[in-house]
């Protein structure tokens, strides 16, 4: 099995933070269309027409306003994401890992950079940038 961990850091408040990661409407803005809500069990899509992609998920972890997990599950990819978040001396730090890979393959890859161009749009989204 494979994984990735990304590491990133916020002047934001780990409130903002937070709902940027389990609001629908803000999680439209840097990741997908999405039926998304934090509420475990939840089970939801992330669609992004363009790409023709789908990707199913069902909540695992909702620990408001420090851990949220749930399963990244589209084409080949059956995963998990989990994002921890701590804020310290007024920065709130995102840790994201991205478990379950079958190998370190195109889908691994395309996660990886996927994921750190969205966190790109997360900062415009925060107002970071």
């Amino acid at each position: 099995m494979a994984e990735f961990s990304l590491d990133f850091q916020f002047i934001s408040s780990i409130n903002k933070v937070w709902n940027a990661l389990t609001d629908s409407d803000t999680l439209a803005k840097w990741v997908m269309e999405n039926d998304f809500k934090p509420i475990v069990g939840h089970k939801c899509q992330f669609r992004n027409p363009q790409w023709n992609l789908i990707v199913d998920s069902e909540v695992l972890v909702v620990d408001e306003p420090n851990k949220l997990s749930y399963t990244w599950v589209g084409g080949p990819i059956d995963t998990i994401v989990t994002w921890t978040l701590k804020h310290e001396d007024g920065i709130t730090y995102l840790h994201l890992e991205h478990t379950g890979f079958e190998k370190e393959d195109q889908a691994f890859n395309g996660a990886k950079y996927g994921w750190a161009n969205m966190v790109d749009e997360l900062k415009k989204v925060l107002g970071e940038l």
